[in-house]
C-alpha cells in the first residue's frame, strides 16, 4: 500500500467515525427526556422568582432556573368545616316541626339524590344541643329543618323546573318528618338566580400555561419528576398532578395535566411528549395562596429546567411582561368577589363555581 492509498484508508476511517458519533449524538438528542435515577434527597437550591422583583425575572424559554423549595408546600392541620346552606346563594325553606325529630329518622327520610336537575340540593337540621345547622347526623336531634337548592353554578342559573323539583323533594322531606315546609316565590328566587349567575359568568376565570418542548420530547416519567420537585403530587386521575394548598382539605392550587394514555403506558419511560398544561381556576384558590404568582413561577422554572417554551392554547408565547398584566387583572377580579362576600377560596365561591 502506497503513501497515498494509506492517506485515504485514514481519512476514510475518520469520516466513518465521525459519520457514527454525529449518528449516536443526534439519536441522543431525539429521545424522550428521561427521570433521573433518585439518590436520596436533592438539597433545596434556589428561592423562588418573584414577579415583583424587576431583577429576579427571567423569560419563559431563556437561561437556567433551580428547583423551587417544597417546603412552602408542607400540608397544615385541616381547618375546613361543613359547608351550609347559605341565602347568597341558595334557596332556603324554612321546615317547622311540631316536635324533637331524630338524626336517624332524618337521615331516612332525605331523598335518593343530593340534586334538583343541575343544581344542589340539600337539608339541614338545628342540632337541639348545639344550636347549629348541620347535616343530620345519626344519633343527634332536631327542633327545626331547612331546605335549599343552589341558584346557580357553572351549569347556569336555576330554572322554574329545577326549582320545581327542588319543592317536590322538600315536601317529600318535610311530610316525613312531620314538618310544614315554606317556599319562597318562585318567580322572585329565579329572578335572583339570573342575576347571580350573570355575576358569576363575568368573575369567572379559568388559566392554563401550555408548556412546549423546544428540542427533545419530554417522558412521562421526566415530567413527573420534573413537577415533583415543585411540590407537586399525583393526582387521582392518570395524567393530572397537583400542587396542594398549605390548609389540607383545601382545594389545589394548581393542576398540571398531560396524555392521559402516556401516563398509563406499560413503559411510560418510552412516550415521547411534547406538551403538557398548567391550570388554575381562580374563584376556588384563596388569595393567601398568590395562585397566579406561584402559576407563573412553576411555570418558569419548569420551563427554564426542561428546555420548554410557555404558551397559551394557540401556542402564542406568554412572557414575563404578559403574566404582570394577567396578575393586575386577577387582583381587580378577586377585589370584587371580596366586595360581593365571595371571596375566592371562600366555601360560597366554591360552591358558585363548581
Amino acid at each position: 500500500m502506497n503513501t497515498l492509498q494509506l492517506g485515504l484508508a485514514i481519512f476514510g476511517a475518520v469520516v466513518l467515525a465521525a459519520v457514527i458519533a454525529h449518528g449516536a449524538w443526534t439519536s441522543r438528542q431525539s429521545r424522550p427526556k428521561q427521570a433521573e435515577p433518585v439518590q436520596g434527597r436533592e438539597a433545596e437550591k434556589s428561592d423562588p422568582l418573584r414577579l415583583d422583583d424587576p431583577d429576579q425575572r427571567v423569560e419563559p424559554s431563556m437561561g437556567d432556573l433551580d428547583a423551587l423549595p417544597t417546603d412552602n408546600f408542607k400540608a397544615l392541620p385541616s381547618l375546613r368545616k361543613d359547608l351550609q346552606l347559605d341565602p347568597l346563594i341558595d334557596v332556603i325553606a324554612p321546615i317547622g316541626i311540631d316536635s324533637v325529630v331524630s338524626g336517624d329518622a332524618a337521615l331516612a327520610s332525605l331523598p335518593a339524590t343530593r340534586r334538583a336537575g343541575s343544581k344542589p340540593f340539600a337539608v339541614e337540621g338545628l342540632n337541639v344541643l348545639t344550636q347549629v345547622w348541620e347535616a343530620p347526623a345519626a344519633g343527634q336531634r332536631y327542633s327545626a329543618f331547612q331546605a335549599g337548592v343552589q341558584l346557580a353554578n357553572r351549569m347556569g342559573a336555576l330554572n322554574q323546573i329545577e326549582y320545581s323539583e327542588f319543592v317536590t323533594k322538600a315536601r317529600a322531606f318535610a311530610d316525613a318528618v312531620g314538618g310544614e315546609p315554606e317556599f319562597p316565590e318562585m318567580l322572585d328566587e329565579v329572578a335572583r338566580a339570573k342575576e347571580l349567575d350573570q355575576f358569576a359568568v363575568a368573575h369567572d376565570a379559568q388559566l392554563s400555561f401550555v408548556l412546549r418542548a423546544r428540542r427533545a420530547a419530554w417522558s412521562a416519567g421526566y415530567i413527573q419528576q420534573s413537577a415533583a420537585r415543585l411540590g407537586f403530587v399525583a393526582g387521582v386521575i392518570p395524567g393530572r398532578m397537583v400542587l396542594p394548598a398549605a390548609l389540607e382539605g383545601q382545594q389545589p392550587v394548581l393542576v398540571l395535566s398531560f396524555d392521559t394514555q402516556a401516563a398509563l403506558a406499560e413503559t411510560p419511560e418510552q412516550t415521547a411528549l411534547r406538551e403538557f398544561s398548567l391550570s388554575l381556576d381562580v374563584p376556588q384558590v384563596a388569595r393567601s395562596e398568590k395562585p397566579f404568582e406561584r402559576m407563573c413561577e412553576v411555570a418558569l422554572a419548569l420551563a427554564a429546567s426542561m428546555e420548554g417554551t410557555i404558551t397559551d392554547d394557540n401556542g402564542g408565547q406568554i412572557r414575563a411582561d404578559t403574566m404582570e398584566a394577567i396578575h393586575a387583572d386577577l387582583q381587580n377580579l378577586c377585589d370584587t368577589l371580596d366586595a360581593r362576600e365571595l371571596s375566592a377560596g371562600s366555601p360560597l365561591a366554591i360552591r358558585l363555581f363548581s
